[in-house]
């Protein structure tokens, strides 16, 4: 092929539109406690495109690098993207200690949730609605982040050990803000 082909053929495909993220759940209605004390429910993440992930306060290992994750993703994203970490551990993280663990990482409130509750609410969103495990007492939970559209629909996962997941997850929910307007 000649140059000036392959050229315009790079040029067709970029301009070509993007199939959207597939859709790979939806997430069912709940109810917990955040950072505040105060209660959340999924409702209030409708009209928002979301990232969510699995952490607890006391972790040594791979928490805190996900959290400093979702504080790239808090400074890369606009406004409108909110950010939600659920517990693992609801016997010891209540709203005081996920408060702190929000403020260790400069969690800006409006934007992002910190949210402890049931273990059987917690238990049935990580096994059942995100596919990513099970609360035990082991304290083993998945270190990949989803993606959550405007509809409370799952439209994506990126774990951490694929490399750092931001660049991904910007990229992705830009797309998803094209595409749900």
């Amino acid at each position: 092929m000649r140059p000036s082909l392959l050229v315009f053929a790079l040029f067709l495909a970029a301009c070509a539109p993007q199939k959207p993220l597939k859709v790979l759940g939806e997430v069912p209605e709940f109810e917990l406690v955040n950072q505040k004390g105060q209660k959340f429910t999924r409702t209030a993440l409708d009209g928002h495109i979301w990232v969510a992930d699995f952490i607890y306060t006391t972790c040594q290992g791979p928490c805190p690098r996900m959290s400093s994750h979702m504080r790239a993703l808090q400074k890369a994203t606009d406004a409108g993207i909110r950010l939600v970490s659920f517990t693992v551990d609801p016997e010891h993280d209540n709203p005081e200690a996920l408060a702190a663990y929000a403020k260790r990482f400069s969690a800006d409130e409006s934007r992002w949730s910190f949210l402890t509750g049931a273990k059987e609410t917690l238990n049935t969103l990580d096994r059942d609605a995100f596919k990513l495990g099970t609360i035990g007492a082991e304290m083993d939970h998945s270190t990949r982040f989803v993606l959550v559209d405007k509809k409370g629909r799952i439209r994506g996962y990126y774990g951490i050990a694929e490399g750092n997941p931001v660049d991904r997850i910007v990229k992705d929910a830009a797309r998803l803000e094209k595409e749900q307007g």
